[in-house]
Order: structure tokens, then C-alpha cells, then sequence
């Protein structure tokens, strides 16, 4: 982890910090936590600093990253720890220092965010407008509407659309955006209502009100797999949640129709808690 003293000073602080239990956590945190589908949406400028011997990650590791934010600088520091607060302070604060003197401040207005883009579906809605009938449904469905849309305001999430027996939605953070599929489910299960929901972290554009690109592709997809009174999510949103107190079971790996490469999914226990120790 780090050389010398630093190796000392890191295992301390983690008996220090840490039981048992949480340290082979935290570690299995890091290991399994993967956020390279949202780097590119880092528009801001951004200093990544790497050890050129730095035993825990190559330094091909951190020059990888810079390559996939798109304003990144990247300098490479002389050392073997792992910390930048390890070893030759002296070097990290340089290298601060010059970024900053270099790096003016500016007002950026983007067309083109992060967000955790949600999409639900009515489960059968065509054979149960069928058994119905047209004005049982439409109430059925005028009520559906309604308590999707309360939901969405308690959980600060933003309408996009609806596509009839289903909504599109955005939100700026995924662990809402989950705990609102959730609260959703739990609430049209009293009406008799199953639906399915998907939910994709990544950038999209806004087009209008409306939001285009490929996580709200992927959004629609991850939708499209779940079950009924499933919450199906990308790899990443569930990363971006690590911490919380939710459980995920693995769905394995898909392709996606119309969205490049391979997609492991996952599914979120209803009503299950996280307990670490």
C-alpha cells in the first residue's frame, strides 16, 4: 500500500477506523466499484496525480484515467506511496500549486449531464385494458399517473415523458432514483398494478425537455429485462451506490439491443438491508 513509514501509519489507521468485518468490505467496495461509463461527463478541469512506483496501482492505471476525462491533466510523481499525503508532500502541493496558477475560472453551460435516467412499465397492459374495459382502464390509468408523478416530486425526480402505460424519468442522483422506483412498485401494488422499472447512470443531452444519448437507450433496455415489481439496474448505479443500505442479486451479463457492448445487470432485493460489520 505504501512504503516505509506509510505502510506503519496505513495500518494503524485502518485498526484504528475499521472492525475486522468493514476492512474486508471497504476492500471488496473498491475492488468490485467500476465508474469508467461516467468519467466522460467530467467537463470541469481535473488533476490526476499518480506515484511512478506506487505498489497498489500502476501507473498505466492512472494515466488510463486521464485519458478518459476529457480535460485531465496528468503528472507523474517520483515515490512509491500509495497516498498523496504519504511520503513527499512537498511534490503533490507543487504540483497543486502549478495546476491551479494555470487553470482559470470559467462558467460552463452544458447541453450534456450525468443523470440516472428511470423508465417503468405496466406489466400485461394490454390484456388488462382488455379484461376492463376502456373506461375502468383509463381510471386505472389517470390514478397509475397520479401516484407516479407524487412519487417523483417526493423523490426530486423530473418527468421526461410518458409512453402511455409507462414514464421516462430523470434524476440527479441514483440512490433516489432507486428508492423511488421502489416506493412506485410498493404503491401501484395496491391498485393492482405491477409494473417493471430500469434504471442507467451516464450522460445525456437535452434536447428540449426531452433527453437523448445512449444511457437513456440503455435505460429503456435495463427497463425492458426486469420482472414484474423488479428494480433492474446497470453496474453502474449500483456502484455509484456503494455504501447504502442496499442489496443487489447479479442478473448476469446481456446485450442490450441497439447499445454497444455487454451489460451486467442487477437486480435490487425489495426491502433488503446492507449489514456490514
Amino acid at each position: 500500500m505504501t512504503g516505509g513509514g506509510g505502510l506503519a501509519w496505513a495500518k494503524r489507521y485502518e485498526r484504528l477506523s475499521l472492525t475486522p468485518g468493514s476492512v474486508y468490505w471497504e476492500a471488496m467496495r473498491f475492488a468490485e466499484t467500476d465508474v469508467r461509463g461516467v468519467l466522460s461527463s467530467i467537463h470541469l478541469p481535473a488533476l490526476v496525480l499518480h506515484r511512478a512506483r506506487d505498489p497498489e496501482e500502476p501507473v498505466a492505471a492512472g494515466r488510463h484515467l486521464t485519458s478518459h476525462i476529457p480535460r485531465a491533466t496528468f503528472v507523474e510523481l517520483e515515490g512509491e506511496d500509495h497516498f498523496p499525503w504519504a511520503g513527499d508532500e512537498g511534490s503533490v502541493l507543487r504540483a497543486l500549486e502549478a495546476f491551479l496558477s494555470t487553470t482559470k475560472a470559467e462558467v460552463v453551460e452544458l447541453d450534456r449531464v450525468l443523470a440516472t435516467v428511470l423508465f417503468t412499465d405496466i406489466v400485461d397492459s394490454t390484456a388488462k385494458a382488455a379484461e376492463l374495459g376502456d373506461a375502468a382502464w383509463s381510471e386505472l390509468l389517470k390514478r397509475h399517473n397520479a401516484l407516479v408523478r407524487a412519487v417523483l416530486a417526493e423523490y426530486r425526480g423530473r418527468e421526461v415523458n410518458t409512453t402511455g402505460d409507462g414514464f421516462v424519468a430523470s434524476f440527479d442522483g441514483p440512490l433516489r432514483s432507486i428508492r423511488c422506483a421502489q416506493e412506485v412498485i410498493r404503491g401501484l401494488t395496491s391498485l393492482g398494478i405491477d409494473i417493471r422499472a430500469g434504471l442507467h447512470t451516464g450522460e445525456v443531452e437535452h434536447v428540449g425537455d426531452q433527453l437523448a444519448g445512449i444511457a437513456v437507450h440503455a435505460a429503456a433496455r435495463v427497463a425492458g429485462l426486469a420482472q414484474p415489481s423488479e428494480v433492474l439496474v446497470s453496474q453502474t448505479v449500483k456502484d455509484l451506490v456503494v455504501g447504502s443500505d442496499l442489496v443487489f442479486e447479479d442478473r448476469g451479463v446481456h446485450e442490450l439491443r441497439g447499445v454497444p457492448g455487454e451489460w451486467r445487470l442487477y437486480s435490487v432485493v425489495p426491502g433488503s438491508r446492507d449489514l456490514r460489520g
